[in-house]
């Protein structure tokens, strides 16, 4: 990785915990490493979201697996929408069978809220437990992601027009095909005139069905980290 020219990052489990403040540890590696390099979110929620998240750290950021793009603005010190893409829901009467056939295989028939969630952005939410189950029931659920991997590949099969990950502590994220990591930052590559070797990517979540799982297979060099906290070490080579 002798001419990297962007780092590129996952947020949750790479960065910060789930949902968390950057840590003043980790926010002084960004500010390390963007003095070398130019640094970019890759993220599977909103642009806005990741933004609030870092505490408005100035940070270009893609959103919704590369349907939403922001740039940081240095005047404003916000983000300014680039993109802002959504592909339309088809047929939700047919998803919500799928859903429900998958909850009767597997035993996941009692849930509470609603069966499926739907994004604006086009893309789906699975929630074993239902959209209102507690947060403690949610993280106990699944931990090491063994029930969900169990049979990911069916709800795969079951969504061809979609790709899915094993997302959040108890659900099954989808977003409309094309749409993943990997297409978002082959997508920004070419709008800057970037080769794959000049990016190396940052991420937690890269075993089967995780939303980095599409860049650490491809030819982006990666680095893995499986704890945040880890973050500043596993930067040190750069």
């Amino acid at each position: 990785m002798t001419n990297i020219k962007v780092i590129a990052f996952d947020l949750d489990g790479t960065l910060t915990q789930h949902k968390s403040k950057l840590s003043k540890e980790n926010r002084a590696e960004l500010e390390r490493l963007s003095k070398k390099y130019k640094l970019l979110m890759v993220g599977a929620g909103q642009c806005r979201r990741i933004f609030d998240q870092m505490e408005h750290f100035p940070i270009d950021i893609i959103g919704n697996y590369g349907m939403q793009y922001a740039k940081y603005d240095e005047n404003t010190k916000d983000i300014v929408m680039v993109r802002d893409e959504a592909v339309q829901t088809q047929n939700k009467q047919e998803i919500e069978q799928k859903i429900t056939a998958l909850r009767q295989k597997h035993g996941f028939t009692e849930f509470k809220g609603d069966n499926v969630e739907y994004h604006p952005s086009g893309c789906l939410t699975f929630p074993i437990l239902g959209t209102k189950a507690d947060i403690n029931d949610k993280l106990a659920f699944d931990p090491d992601r063994k029930k969900r991997r169990a049979f990911y590949s069916e709800v795969v099969d079951a969504f061809p027009d979609y790709v899915v990950f094993v997302g959040g502590s108890s659900s099954f994220d989808m977003a409309p095909k094309p749409f993943d990591k990997y297409y978002a930052l082959d997508r920004y590559c070419k709008e800057n005139g970037l080769e794959h070797s000049e990016v190396v990517y940052v991420g937690d979540d890269y075993g089967l069905g995780g939303n980095d799982e599409a860049v650490y297979k491809s030819d982006f060099n990666y680095i893995t980290i499986d704890n945040y906290l880890d973050f500043p070490e596993k930067m040190k080579e750069l």
